[in-house]
């Protein structure tokens, strides 16, 4: 038997298998109806894993018995997505508590962020909600989510993640933690200066502080310095305001020009930070789920089961309902180690139909699902 002959065999069992297919397809369709006349819901975890060892025990060989594992996972994934299109298209794929908003009140808001006055959080600040916004600086990222929680500020904007160091890792813990919600986000140019109190040269400097992100922005500038001790703290114009007060001439910062101007700094050197597109994302945060009609983009953070093919199966809504995923990062899960979150980013808003039917499958096979925001 020649290869030609064995690959017309292989394209009469692929037709074959096709045509189950399609029947199998058809009768998971009957099964949706049957779910949304009764309210079921569509994933059903024990009932697919009793099927997967039983169609394993119809294999002739542990090879084969791997493949018709991943085969009929596969097979069921398809039909569950089936199924919640089905939900979707009868209006049953529910209600998402989030209300579409025209515009956000940029001129009569109050807003606070993290840091102090000349800090990069107020330049986004200023930058998204104008030069007169009404706003105030409080401590800590905690701080800020915890007065927008309580009603004290309408909105917090607070960093998100910078281009060359990556995500501020507190902030997207604290986004599953607070009932608050993403509506805006603001992207600033970081152009770091080193700075000290006025007369001071770079060779005076021993001591330098700064936010640990803009320390490591910095490191190479640093790093050429080494005999210059880094101490971090949370927030750069706290950094400058102490070598304000202190007066001490062997104490520089690590921030921005406005911070220099304001705390009455001279700039020892500008621009250190090592990339020259240096940028940071901010987000604006609100305590109500809302989010703007023309939104193109949604954050939400998952938790799944911690067990072989979990994440596979959920990058498959994506996939199945033509939506972009732009960003992914993991963080750990409190008191369950080596197990992990995820914090996702795509394109979409959430009135739209592909995006609401990602959203029932997600909703229904994560183990947590939380939308951070539609923006």
């Amino acid at each position: 038997m020649d290869l030609q002959q064995l690959r017309v065999e292989i394209d009469d069992v692929d037709r074959q298998i096709v045509e189950l297919f399609e029947k199998r397809m058809d009768i998971a369709s009957k099964v949706a109806d049957y779910k949304i006349a009764t309210g079921k819901k569509v994933f059903d975890r024990e009932r697919e894993a009793q099927k997967i060892k039983a169609v394993r025990e119809l294999a002739s060989s542990d090879f084969n018995k791997v493949g018709v594992e991943e085969l009929f996972s596969q097979l069921m994934s398809m039909s569950r997505k089936l199924q919640y299109q089905k939900l979707a298209s009868a209006g049953a794929s529910g209600r998402l508590p989030f209300i579409s908003i025209d515009s956000i009140d940029k001129a009569g808001s109050r807003v606070c962020y993290q840091g102090a006055e000349g800090a990069y959080s107020e330049m986004a600040t200023k930058e998204f909600f104008g030069e007169n916004v009404n706003c105030f600086h409080v401590e800590t990222f905690r701080d800020a989510m915890s007065v927008l929680e309580e009603g004290s500020a309408d909105y917090a904007v607070l960093p998100i993640e910078n281009s060359t160091a990556g995500v501020v890792s507190e902030v997207y813990d604290l986004l599953t933690e607070y009932e608050n919600y993403i509506v805006g986000e603001q992207i600033i140019e970081i152009r770091h200066c080193l700075m000290g109190i006025p007369g001071a040269k770079l060779s005076d400097i021993k001591t330098v502080f700064s936010h640990p992100q803009s320390l490591m922005q910095s490191s190479r500038f640093l790093n050429e310095h080494s005999d210059i001790q880094q101490i971090s703290m949370k927030n750069n114009a706290f950094a400058a305001r102490k070598v304000s007060e202190d007066k001490d001439i062997t104490q520089a910062a690590i921030a921005s020009r406005a911070a220099a101007e304001i705390y009455g700094l001279d700039i020892i050197q500008e621009g250190i930070n090592q990339a020259d597109s240096n940028s940071t994302r901010f987000i604006i945060v609100a305590n109500q789920k809302v989010f703007l009609k023309g939104a193109h983009k949604i954050s939400l953070c998952l938790e799944i089961p911690h067990e072989a093919g979990s994440l596979y199966h959920i990058m498959s809504h994506f996939i199945y309902n033509n939506l972009n995923m732009t960003k992914i990062e993991s963080r750990p899960i409190e008191d369950k180690d080596w197990e992990y979150r995820f914090f996702i980013d795509f394109e979409g808003n959430l009135e739209d139909s592909s995006v609401r039917n990602a959203l029932r499958g997600l909703r229904e096979e994560a183990r947590m699902m939380k939308i951070l925001g539609n923006y």
